[in-house]
């Protein structure tokens, strides 16, 4: 059985989640690097993942496949936490 876009999207979400907690609990880590390159990191691993989740959430939509409450609460987890951390590199750094 192919798993369905939505499903996948919600993966996305927790693999976000996941990254955010290590990120969170080694960030100890991170003191030693520059504002640059932890923006890059935080980008790559938080709001990338949130991004992708949220078009094939979108996509998940536009194919018409079932469930659709499923990829409605796929956009809205990826797409609050992408901004989220989004606004957080923008404003904070």
């Amino acid at each position: 059985m192919k798993p369905r876009l939505a499903e996948i999207s919600l993966i996305s979400f927790g693999i976000a989640v996941i990254l955010w907690i290590l990120l969170t609990v080694f960030e100890a880590a991170l003191v030693g690097m520059s504002a640059g390159a932890e923006r890059i990191l935080i980008f790559l691993l938080l709001v990338a993942p949130a991004g992708v989740g949220a078009i094939l959430a979108v996509l998940s939509l536009i194919r018409r496949e079932d469930r659709t409450w499923l990829a409605i609460a796929s956009i809205l987890l990826n797409g609050l936490f992408g901004l989220f951390h989004m606004l957080i590199l923008l404003f904070a750094g």
